[in-house]
Order: C-alpha cells, then sequence, then structure tokens
C-alpha cells in the first residue's frame, strides 16, 4: 500500500509540475518598465510624458476618471492624429465632473462599460507595447491625497493581453452620450 500511495503522489507531483503551466497561460516574459507611488509621487506627470510620446494608438479602461492633465494630454494626443478609444465605468454618467463629457466633446470615442457591478480597470495601452495600470485611479485626488501605485510596463506580450481585455469590455460597452 506504502508503494502505490507513493507512485500516486509521484504521479499527481508530476501532472501538477507539468500540466498546471501549461494551462496557466498568462506568463509574460521580458518586461521593462517604472514604477511610481502617490501621493506627490508624479503619477500624473508620467502618465502624460507616456501620452505625448504616442505613436500610433491609445487605449484606456479607467473606473474614475477626472484628471484634466490626462485628459487634455489624450485630447492633444488626438488632435495629432493619433487613435484614441475610452472605456470607463457606468458611475461616469452621473458623476458630478468626469473627463467623459471632455474627451467625447474633443473627438475621442468613449464608452461606458455598465456590464460589471464596478468597471474598475485601470489601464492605458499605447503603441501595443506600453502598459500603465496600477491602482492608481486618473484623478486629481490620486496624485495628491491618496496612497496609490503606478507601474509603466514595456512589453508587446503583455500589451496584446492588455489589449484583448480591453476589446472584450468595448465589445458590450455602451457610446457615452453625455451625463445623464
Amino acid at each position: 500500500m506504502k508503494n502505490q500511495t507513493k507512485l500516486f503522489l509521484l504521479t499527481f507531483f508530476l501532472l501538477i509540475t507539468f500540466t498546471i503551466p501549461a494551462l496557466a497561460d498568462n506568463t509574460v516574459k521580458n518586461i521593462s518598465g517604472a514604477v511610481y507611488f502617490s501621493p506627490k509621487g508624479d503619477c500624473t506627470e508620467a502618465i502624460v510624458n507616456e501620452i505625448s510620446h504616442a505613436k500610433s494608438e491609445i487605449y484606456v479602461q479607467a473606473y474614475s476618471f477626472t484628471s484634466a492633465p490626462i485628459a487634455k494630454a489624450l485630447v492633444d494626443a488626438h488632435k495629432r492624429g493619433i487613435k484614441v478609444e475610452v472605456i470607463l465605468d457606468k458611475s461616469q454618467r452621473k458623476e458630478r465632473y468626469t473627463s467623459a463629457t471632455f474627451l467625447a466633446n474633443g473627438g475621442i470615442p468613449t464608452y461606458i462599460d455598465s456590464v460589471h457591478a464596478i468597471a474598475h480597470n485601470k489601464i492605458i495601452v499605447i503603441d501595443k507595447e506600453t502598459v500603465i495600470t496600477g491602482s492608481f485611479n486618473f484623478t486629481k485626488s490620486a496624485e495628491e491625497k491618496n496612497a496609490e501605485n503606478l507601474l509603466i510596463l514595456q512589453s508587446k506580450e503583455l500589451a496584446s493581453k492588455y489589449l484583448m481585455n480591453w476589446t472584450k469590455h468595448k465589445s458590450h460597452s455602451e457610446p457615452y452620450s453625455g451625463r445623464e
């Protein structure tokens, strides 16, 4: 009986060791990047800088979006001919101030993801190679008052995964037509 148990455990261990990594294709290699922390850690400035260097496209998903500097950088990028699209949480329809209206009025396709209880993503994908993410909301409070983190990562593989997820959310989002 002891040999059968040992054989079972060995087989189970080998199965787990070789099957789980094959099933979980969520690993990404060769990532470089930078990390920022708030309050007052220049997170907003880092995001605006990345947006200003975009060459072809910018995709945004945000929960709360009230940052005037980030919104302005996106509209400026759009005016430079950069493709910009934004998906926001449904709360942005009723917020007292939101960048959604500013973005939409600036000609940027803006969508509302109302399928989820909270569309809590905070990501920007730039040129299919840069991913900006972290707990950092795109708000003045996040920069000046909150304890948050921001990662700016360079990886085409990672950007591809984020862009696939962004596209999935866009497919069930509705065009933003102004505050309710």
